[in-house]
């Protein structure tokens, strides 16, 4: 029987509304916790909202999953409709723990779920999905779909400058004293992804030198790896990030750039202002060896 697969995310992709629409994509928002309660994020508050209650807020916020009920409740509804199981992409589980409730939440809605661990955030999850799509209409397997899906998180990089220590501080990312002193002696520091987990992976003095360490990082994968496209990402600093993006456009000028915003989750920690890159690079999306032998017997 030909599966009807759904496919789910989290808002840590923050993909816009008309490429959910589009490609008729659910999404289970992320949690950001205030002294007066949780809100979701895209649901509850608009980013503006978020960022204006950031900055006046006495107590910083947390973050959160979504709760486990949420995901029965969505599942369940998701079997209702007819659909044969679900390809679930969430962001990385050192991160948040959305990706492990994906198989608690399967096995008491009693549907099957595929849990992809991104390993990452925001562009990389959207490219993720645009290609497990890809596969689906060429009629692959989800287990094939999902291998296929893994190999791009291991592909995919995503580095950001925060503009300042502040929010990494109140956080609890990082100490008071080194808030203080990158502060005053303009310290930036780059933070990546390894395996799943952000890492502080160099400071520097001056913004303009972080992007440009940041762009060496992309001009290491170039040099073995196609990277077709990058997005500009940003935490309610879309000026920058137009500014950063034209620039590169003109350094880069067979690589496709776009703006993104990063989820509320991450603005929770990096705080506003933040810009990064993020890419994917580009694999080879041959067929696996037996359909091969399909073709070859038909």
């Amino acid at each position: 029987m030909e599966k009807k697969i759904a496919w789910v995310t989290d808002t840590s992709a923050l993909l816009d509304e008309k490429f959910i629409q589009d490609n008729h994509i659910h999404v289970l928002p992320l949690n950001i916790v205030f002294e007066e309660g949780a809100l979701r994020e895209t649901v509850d508050m608009t980013h503006d909202e978020f960022y204006e209650k950031l900055r006046n807020a006495k107590k910083h916020p947390k973050t959160s999953q979504p709760s486990i009920g949420e995901v029965v409740d969505l599942y369940k509804s998701l079997k209702e409709q007819g659909y044969t199981c679900a390809i679930a992409i969430h962001t990385s589980q050192h991160l948040s723990g959305t990706y492990q409730s994906a198989f608690t939440a399967a096995e008491q809605a009693e549907f099957e779920v595929y849990p992809v661990d991104s390993k990452i955030g925001s562009f990389p999850m959207m490219k993720m999905i645009e290609i497990g799509q890809q596969l689906e209409r060429e009629g692959y397997e989800p287990d094939y779909i999902v291998e296929r899906i893994n190999e791009l998180a291991d592909n995919s990089e995503l580095s950001f400058i925060p503009a300042s220590l502040s929010q990494l501080h109140k956080s609890g990312r990082v100490s008071g004293t080194q808030a203080f002193l990158s502060n005053l002696l303009n310290i930036k520091v780059i933070i990546t992804f390894e395996n799943g987990k952000p890492v502080m992976k160099e400071k520097v003095r001056a913004a303009s030198r972080a992007k440009v360490y940041v762009q060496n990082l992309l001009n290491t994968d170039l040099e073995t790896s196609i990277v077709p496209e990058v997005a500009v990402i940003h935490c309610n600093n879309e000026e920058g990030a137009i500014a950063w993006k034209n620039a590169l456009e003109n350094e880069y000028p067979l690589i496709s750039f776009y703006v993104l915003p990063l989820s509320a989750c991450v603005g929770v920690h990096a705080g506003e202002g933040t810009l990064g890159l993020s890419w994917v690079r580009q694999p080879e999306l041959a067929p696996l060896k037996q359909k091969e032998a399909e073709l070859v017997t038909i």
